[in-house]
């Protein structure tokens, strides 16, 4: 179990690692004008967290994390990912009952709309700002050229310490996900999109500048944010694989529909993707209505948030504290209206 745990929080860790660094990067190289953009426009930020939280996987939730730890996108587009995503279970689902999974995908994206622009309206920035490190994305105009011509040979010839660890991290990090002993067994998007980024992060690692390198790299995400996201997913990982053998959720839920649904927003808190995966089941065996998975699927956001709860602890209750309460009205008002999908 440890060594599965190990394994699975490092390939959560790595595509962070990944993410936050390719992201380091683009804002280095347009000098931060991307950010602004973002910014700028909220319905830009809903729209793109909306999509890439209805992509199946937790890859676009990791994603839209790396941009509110930064600051770049407010906590409604956070909250946004969070109702849209489905974590591994959308996979799942489309295999077993596609139509009713890109219904199902459909509203969540609507309503993960709705949600990011009604969150923004009731919570104030200031009070939703992720706090204990730089409020935006470093960028320095002058002394960070990302791709120094005719240096880059002499950067490899004369590697640093830091450089050389990167890389043969990062090799190692690719050896292993292509090998199989990390992540997805079969070739499938998830692990098409982690060697991609890994191979576009080797690529920065190995012709960044000193200065990227020790700045941005370095200081701010390895020793920053990597040792924290990687324990913290360890830790949960560790004792929600205890804890599974000791519950029996599926026992508490066939007692009478109300308590199904309560307990599916209940089991949607936990930041795994495998306990809802019941109910996800008893959808395709035709024992659970429809409005109880969508409130299920509203809640849970597979190992998502994860990385959140490694960078700030308050913003993780809060986007569960919103999302169950989203799940729970709109769980109780399909109840109400059509109990059977």
């Amino acid at each position: 179990m440890i060594i599965e745990t190990t394994m699975h929080a490092l390939m959560i860790t790595g595509f962070v690692f990944v993410m936050m660094l390719i992201i380091e990067y683009i804002n280095v190289q347009t000098r931060g004008s991307w950010q602004e953009s973002l910014k700028k426009y909220l319905w830009a930020q809903y729209l793109m967290a909306a999509f890439l939280g209805a992509v199946p996987g937790c890859l676009g939730a990791f994603t839209v994390v790396a941009l509110y730890a930064h600051n770049v996108v407010s906590f409604g587009a956070l909250v946004t990912v969070m109702v849209a995503t489905s974590g591994d279970e959308a996979f799942v689902m489309f295999s077993m009952f596609p139509g009713k999974a890109f219904l199902l995908t459909a509203i969540l994206f609507l309503i993960g709309l709705a949600a990011g622009y009604a969150t923004d309206i009731f919570f104030k920035p200031e009070k939703v700002t992720v706090h204990g490190f730089d409020q935006r994305l470093q960028y320095h105009d002058k002394t960070c050229v990302c791709y120094p011509k005719g240096k880059i040979l002499d950067q490899l010839k004369d590697l640093t310490l830091q450089r050389g660890l990167l890389l043969t991290v990062l090799l190692v990090f690719i050896f292993l996900l292509v090998s199989g002993r990390l992540g997805p067994e079969a070739w499938n998007w998830i692990k098409g999109t982690l060697l991609a980024g890994s191979l576009a992060a080797l690529f920065i690692a190995a012709t960044v500048p000193e200065h990227f390198l020790e700045e941005h790299m370095w200081n701010h995400i390895v020793k920053v944010h990597i040792p924290r996201v990687f324990l913290w997913t360890f830790g949960a990982l560790f004792v929600l694989a205890l804890l599974s053998d000791y519950l029996d959720v599926d026992a508490l839920i066939r007692s009478n529909q109300l308590v199904v649904l309560l307990v599916a927003c209940l089991v949607g808190l936990i930041p795994e993707s495998g306990p809802h995966m019941m109910f996800v089941i008893l959808y395709a065996e035709g024992s659970l209505p429809f409005g109880t998975l969508l409130a299920s699927s509203i809640v849970q956001d597979g190992h998502g948030m994860l990385p959140l709860l490694a960078e700030s602890k308050k913003s993780f209750l809060r986007v569960k504290v919103v999302n169950f309460g989203i799940g729970l009205l709109v769980g109780l008002l399909w109840y109400a209206t059509a109990r059977y999908f």
